[in-house]
C-alpha cells in the first residue's frame, strides 16, 4: 500500500525543492530539549535489544541511544555526511534521501531494531518507508518512531502541519497499520508537562514489532 491511499495534497510541502539542498549545511543542534532527550533515551533503554544490530533512520550527529547500551552495531542513514560522521554512536553511516528513494539499501531480516527520532514528519512517502523498515527488520524486531511538536515547517508534510499532537500519534499509528506485518502497536507520551518546566518539549513515541 502507498500514500496514494491518502489525498495527494497530504504530502505536499511549503518547500518542494530537492531535500539535498536543504540538508547540505550541517545543523549540529538538538531538536528537542534536555528533558525530552532524556525521556527518549529511557525509551531506547527499555526497547532496544542488548547485543542487537540497530538502524538509526534519518539520523544526524546524535542518536540519543543510552551510552551504556551494549549493541553489536549501529548504522545511521541520513542526509548530511558531516553530521553522520560526527555521531559517536554510529559504527557505519550512509547518506540517503528517503523522499527520492524509499528503498533501504540493506538486505532483508538484518536489523533487530530501527529508530526514527523527530523526523517522521518529513517523509513524503511514509507507507513505502515503513514497509521497507519492516522488510529489513528481523522477526519481532522493533521500529521506534518518536516526535515532538517542533519541526522545520517548510519541510514538514501538509497533513502534519494541519493536525494536532494527538492526531500525529494517530497518523503515525496509521502508517504502521497501512504498511504490512506489524504487531504490538503502542503509543505513549513519555515527557508529560507535569514535573517539567512549562516550556518543556513533549515527546511522543509510537512503536510496533515485525510479525
Amino acid at each position: 500500500m502507498t500514500t496514494n491511499s491518502f489525498p495527494a495534497d497530504f504530502f505536499e510541502r511549503q518547500d518542494m525543492s530537492d531535500d539535498s539542498f536543504f540538508y547540505s549545511t550541517p545543523r549540529k543542534v538538538v531538536h528537542i530539549d534536555e528533558n525530552a532527550i532524556g525521556a527518549l533515551t529511557e525509551v531506547y533503554r527499555e526497547l532496544l535489544p542488548a547485543g542487537g544490530t540497530c538502524l538509526d533512520l534519518m539520523s544526524s550527529w546524535r542518536s540519543h541511544y543510552p551510552p551504556d547500551l551494549q549493541v553489536t552495531r549501529v548504522i545511521g542513514l541520513g542526509m548530511n555526511k558531516e553530521e553522520l560522521r560526527d555521531n559517536p554512536q554510529l559504527d557505519k553511516y550512509l547518506v540517503h534521501n528517503l523522499n527520492q528513494n524509499p528503498h533501504l539499501p540493506y538486505e532483508s531480516n538484518l536489523f533487530d531494531a530501527v529508530t526514527c527520532a523527530v523526523s517522521v514528519q518529513y517523509l513524503t512517502n511514509p507507507i513505502a518507508v515503513f514497509e521497507e523498515v519492516n522488510r529489513v527488520l528481523k522477526a519481532n524486531g522493533v521500529f521506534i518512531v518518536s516526535f515532538s511538536n517542533r519541526c522545520f515547517p517548510n519541510k514538514a508534510v501538509a497533513i502534519w502541519m494541519s493536525t494536532s499532537d494527538e492526531q500525529h500519534i494517530a497518523l503515525v499509528g496509521q502508517y504502521f497499520q497501512m504498511s504490512s506485518n506489524w504487531k504490538d502497536l503502542a503509543a505513549q507520551k513519555t515527557n508529560p508537562a507535569d514535573g517539567y518546566p512549562l516550556r518543556a518539549d513533549p515527546l511522543y513515541v509510537v512503536s510496533a514489532r515485525k510479525v
